[in-house]
């Protein structure tokens, strides 16, 4: 079976391949058309990440008037692919010199294709202005392979109007565990008729961040699966089960009806990144009440903690690319300017992971759709408490198998003999 999984393969690198060099752009990337220096860079999302590098791009040509930017639109499940069809095809020229990447794939990119990747040097991108959970996401034996950029950084957003109601305040969502949690949530569904907070069925995103938020993982630190006598994945599994069966948490079957579950109100708030909150502002008649907090910690977990991240995505450079110029760029942009970052915040709601940015006038301004609570600023101080969660090459088939695993537990299965299940499954997968 591997045998001819790989001849599929191999016939669709060489057809893809042919895409590749048909496209190709036919100059170098560090040649500008007036004979100054430029980048090619591979994006995605024009309203957010390829609004920031135009910005970026200002902000470097004011001590740097030759340079430019050729930023190719890229969709993540169209560059994924092709990062993979040009390393199988070994066709690095096809490169561009910087390329966006999730975070959750940083690492198994690095692992698999290492021919693509430049290291980023720590004597030009100081790293110490990054959550330390962040860098690990895109460093690998000791080296750094990528700048952080946009916030994944999680937030319990909650509807202060409807905790009124039923007696709370935000404060009493702050540090607290699961189980409180829960039972807050109970009295908030009693009172009010809405659940706490939704996610989508058969999605891991909130098991994940339980996980993460107690610096916890699927894998030891050798890379093997750690999903079977985990003991907190077994706590995941119970706050899970009972989270739906005390129905503080309400289940959807897809992202819009995810969405529109607190922008309708029919829940009292979410759990997610950060990046949730441009979500939550659609609900436009809801402007003055909502909050936000840290996120519940596990209760049986010793050094579970309140804080935890989902998503987020940051800058590598090639091994095709002007790295020392690619380096001085993200050096002077994404890992140097608050004035990038006080920028993109107020047109494109895209969150800081460089700490310094926090400390800016920008981050600081009171949000009158979230009561004037300076929600960035807030959020900017919870990331350094984010724990470090190892994520390994496999995160995706385990993130899978685990999922899986909850839904059988959720819906009365044995939780050791699920776990069991989805251990071997990934086992499979790793070959």
């Amino acid at each position: 079976m591997k045998t001819l999984r790989r001849i599929v393969a191999t016939g669709v690198v060489l057809a893809a391949g042919l895409t590749l060099t048909a496209c190709g752009s036919g100059a170098s990337p560090s040649e500008g058309e007036d004979g100054g220096q430029a980048l090619t860079v591979w994006a995605w999302d024009p309203a957010f990440n390829i609004y920031a590098l135009k910005e970026a791009e200002k902000i470097y040509q004011q001590e740097h008037p030759d340079f430019s930017l050729n930023i190719v639109e890229t969709p993540w499940d169209d560059l994924q692919p092709k990062i993979t069809t040009i390393a199988q095809s070994m066709q690095y020229d096809q490169l561009p010199d910087i390329f966006l990447m999730q975070n959750y794939s940083f690492q198994k990119n690095v692992v698999n294709y290492p021919e693509l990747f430049e290291t980023v040097d720590s004597d030009v991108v100081d790293f110490s202005y990054f959550p330390e959970s962040v860098v690990a996401e895109s460093s690998y034996e000791g080296e750094h392979y990528g700048v952080p950029f946009d916030s994944g950084t999680g937030i319990s957003a909650l509807r202060t109007d409807i905790l009124a109601e039923a007696g709370y305040t935000i404060e009493d969502f702050t540090d607290i565990t699961w189980d409180q949690y829960i039972e807050q949530g109970k009295v908030v569904l009693e009172k009010t008729g809405k659940p706490l907070m939704s996610t989508m069925s058969g999605n891991s995103d909130l098991a994940m961040m339980m996980l993460v938020s107690a610096g916890e993982s699927m894998f030891d630190e050798n890379g093997n699966p750690k999903i079977a006598d985990n003991p907190a994945l077994t706590e995941v599994a119970r706050v899970y089960t009972e989270l739906i069966d005390s129905g503080v948490l309400m289940l959807v079957n897809s992202w819009d009806e995810y969405i529109g579950s607190f922008i309708n109100g029919s829940v009292a708030g979410t759990i997610n990144g950060v990046w949730i909150s441009a979500s939550i502002q659609e609900g436009k008649d809801q402007a003055g009440n909502w909050a936000i907090t840290n996120v519940p910690s596990l209760d049986n977990v010793p050094g579970a903690t309140n804080y935890t991240s989902n998503g987020g995505s940051s800058w590598a450079i090639s091994s095709n690319a002007n790295k020392e110029l690619a380096q001085d760029f993200l050096a002077t942009t994404f890992a140097g300017s608050v004035e990038l970052y006080d920028t993109i915040l107020s047109s494109a709601g895209a969150i800081a992971n460089w700490m310094p940015a926090g400390e800016s006038e920008a981050y600081a301004e009171p949000q009158e759709f979230f009561g004037g609570q300076a929600i960035y600023a807030d959020v900017v101080e919870f990331a350094p408490n984010v724990p470090t969660s190892l994520k390994g090459i496999y995160h995706t088939e385990a993130r899978d198998a685990v999922n899986t695993a909850l839904v059988k537990i959720a819906s009365g299965a044995d939780a050791k003999t699920a776990f069991q299940e989805a251990q071997e499954n990934v086992e499979f997968a790793m070959g």
